[in-house]
């Protein structure tokens, strides 16, 4: 099988959780930057990373990387590149996204224009042809340029991995599969613990939880672009790799996953998204209001998205949202609450300090993910007392 070198993009701040991921699908990793993991793999693993991986945005394969401070390198630099090898003569080719950051080439629309240029004059040479009609398969680019090197890859993807497809009425302000899986996996939060959102909205939060808890492949109910890239990736090694999915999901597991709102119709819809997303029997949705939030068993999990007060009649509310959050946090003092959101004054109305807080940018949002820490649970004592 041939090697490449595959980018997986991710919310700035969250590189370490996408590495750990990549480490353990068994792929060595060559390069981690702000935003994306670089790693090496075969064709198998542009499957199994666009179908395992719960943290990446999208599978990039890398076709070149040159240094490029005007128009003219850079069509040297894209024309240099064997496209031959990945887009065959019938193959629709473009550059989806083009961006650039401290670099002498900035516009993305003559970046686009160059670059297309220059891919035809190629491959008009390597094809003997003077006309493509880009009737295949499609092979959508994305380029970054950073400090005036350019980095040119095509996208194995197509629709962003966050979208997972059971997802189908989101709630006004909701966080995306990626980046709660992501929130998730930082947190020492394992199946055998109770978790509970009690802002659960759409369900995302308590949906990934359970599919990470039932060993659920985040991408096997999709499709992806590169399905059709018959040049490049055999079909028999996408039906392996669902099948390896398949093989790994434990569906009859027990677990405590709870997700509460206040808005009925809302909490209907979230037991709509679970269901598709094959968790609808794992997790226990009800409308309730954090104001009457408890639970009897100790050293839970509360993992949520609450209101951010984006618009102005909703941030007049927050300051009572919040501390309403604090009083069930006092009712729950052996549990442990994660809480990411745009809200400055969070711990201020919570009336408790963060015990470690992170920054993450949800989309172009400046977030915060604050993670208050309760006790550790006892340790189960693993000896028995034998008969006397």
């Amino acid at each position: 099988m041939r090697t490449f070198e595959l980018i997986a993009p991710c919310h700035f701040g969250l590189e370490a959780v996408l590495k750990k991921e990549i480490y353990e699908l068994g792929y060595e990793i060559t390069k981690v930057e702000d935003g994306r993991v670089t790693f090496v793999g075969d064709e198998e693993a542009i499957c199994r990373s666009n179908v395992f991986l719960r943290t990446a945005e999208r599978i990039l394969l890398k076709t070149g990387q040159f240094h490029a401070e005007t128009f003219e390198e850079l069509f040297q630099g894209i024309q240099n590149i064997p496209w031959e090898n990945y887009i065959p003569e019938d193959g629709k080719f473009w550059v989806a996204k083009a961006s650039s950051i401290k670099s002498k080439l900035f516009s993305p629309s003559d970046i686009q224009s160059i670059v297309k240029k220059a891919m035809v004059e190629r491959m008009k040479r390597r094809y003997h042809t003077e006309w493509f009609q880009e009737s295949g398969a499609h092979y959508p680019l994305r380029l970054f340029l950073m400090k005036d090197e350019v980095t040119v890859a095509i996208d194995t993807t197509g629709e962003s991995l966050h979208k997972r497809g059971y997802r189908t009425l989101s709630s006004k302000a909701p966080i995306t599969e990626t980046l709660a899986a992501a929130l998730i996996l930082l947190t020492p939060w394992k199946k055998d613990r109770i978790l509970v959102d009690p802002f659960c909205g759409s369900g995302t939060f308590v949906i990934e939880a359970a599919m990470i808890a039932a060993d659920i492949a985040p991408g096997m109910n999709r499709s992806f672009i590169s399905e059709e890239w018959e040049n490049l990736v055999s079909r028999q090694l996408w039906y392996d790799t669902v099948e390896e999915a398949e093989e790994l999901i434990e569906a009859d597991i027990s677990v405590d996953i709870q997700g509460y709102d206040i808005d009925g119709d809302i909490v209907k819809a979230a037991r709509d998204n679970a269901r598709r997303a094959g968790v609808g029997h794992l997790i226990h949705f009800q409308q309730r209001p954090v104001s009457q939030l408890s639970h009897p068993k100790k050293y839970g999990f509360l993992i949520t998205n609450p209101p951010y007060g984006e618009r102005l009649e909703e941030k007049e509310a927050l300051p009572a949202l919040y501390h309403e959050i604090g009083e069930a946090l006092k009712r729950l003092e052996t549990w442990s609450a994660y809480l990411i959101t745009s809200y400055e004054d969070a711990q201020r109305y919570i009336g408790r300090k963060a015990d470690k807080n992170r920054k993450i940018y949800n989309g172009m949002l400046k977030t915060y993910f604050y993670q208050f820490l309760g006790p550790k649970p006892p340790k189960r004592n693993r000896f028995r007392e034998t008969d006397q």
